[in-house]
């Protein structure tokens, strides 16, 4: 009888857990919507209002959470302190990207970029920490630098926008490891270090009355708000959700996201999609099957960590 409790308990956790990482997947994949709905205000003045109207809502699930020791202990930190601003840093110029990238018509690339990320930290993995590939790994990377070249010689430069996203995210993710803090309170010690110059930027804007969320209309000031929730929220869902699932089941589910920005793109948006773009898609679709086949194979299957985002 204990077994068959401990057998169901552990059935709805895995439950609760996908719920809760497929709504923070679903909430990323329609991120371009909101994206689009500010694309008429200022870049910067988007990011700093993302940032600051975060930082309530990350702090009340931390308090709710009952997670605020470590939290504490790293404030006091100056190790802690200059690693979070760094990948504060990083996490920023990857939100700009993004932002810019949906507001100019650029969202495919957007989706490519998440696609590529995966084996861009097998990459880094392999660079940096010494990690050993297997030949499935090596090919999938192979076939993604191919679709880059691809995309290269058809557009006549490099797909910036795409590896820009890649690779800024890899490396956040490399280096939020660093933080002996599970996800939620590292991405409430970001936010807290970003809204100081992100407060200080808003307070200059409404100053000079070049702001958009007091010297503009209602719906602007509600969009500016906004820019808060769809950023923690997903964030946070995720960072609970993924406690309570599989390596497997993440591998899977997070191909969720960028496939939806894809779709959303092409057939919502209007953005052009041809014959160099499908080869090029398809070559990263085929390299992150073989690479999620490696990993399922390949490595031992455990509870998931949360990822930063």
């Amino acid at each position: 009888m204990a077994i068959e409790t401990a057998h169901l308990d552990e059935d709805a956790k895995a439950r609760r857990g996908f719920l809760l990482a497929l709504g923070a997947y679903l909430l990323w994949g329609m991120l371009p919507f909101y994206m689009k709905a500010v694309a008429h205000l200022p870049l910067i003045e988007v990011i700093a209002h993302r940032i600051v109207w975060s930082v309530p809502i990350a702090a009340a699930v931390l308090v709710w959470a009952g997670r605020t020791a470590d939290f504490k202990a790293a404030i006091r930190s100056p190790r802690s302190i200059a690693m979070a601003a760094l990948t504060a840093t990083l996490i920023s110029v990857n939100w700009g990207i993004y932002v810019w990238a949906i507001a100019v018509d650029r969202t495919v690339e957007t989706a490519l970029g998440y696609y590529i990320n995966p084996l861009v930290v097998v990459v880094v993995g392999a660079v940096l920490l010494g990690e050993r590939l297997d030949r499935l790994q090596i090919a999938a990377v192979v076939l993604a630098a191919v679709a880059v070249t691809v995309l290269t010689i058809e557009g006549g430069k490099l797909p910036w926008v795409s590896l820009a996203l890649a690779f800024s995210f890899a490396a956040y993710g490399f280096f939020r490891k660093t933080l002996p803090i599970g996800p939620s309170q590292g991405f409430l010690l970001e936010v807290l270090l970003l809204s100081v110059p992100a407060l200080c930027y808003i307070a200059y804007l409404i100053a000079t009355g070049q702001d958009h969320f007091v010297s503009s209309t209602a719906n602007d000031t509600a969009l500016l708000i906004g820019c808060g929730p769809v950023t923690a929220v997903p964030l946070l869902l995720f960072a609970f959700g993924a406690r309570l699932l599989r390596l497997s089941t993440i591998g899977i589910m997070q191909y969720i996201a960028p496939t939806m920005v894809f779709l959303i793109a092409v057939l919502v948006f209007g953005e052009p999609f041809g014959g160099t773009q499908a080869i090029a898609f398809a070559l990263i679709w085929t390299a992150l099957a073989m690479y999620s086949w490696s990993m399922f194979r390949g490595r031992e299957i455990r509870p998931a960590a949360p990822a930063a985002r």
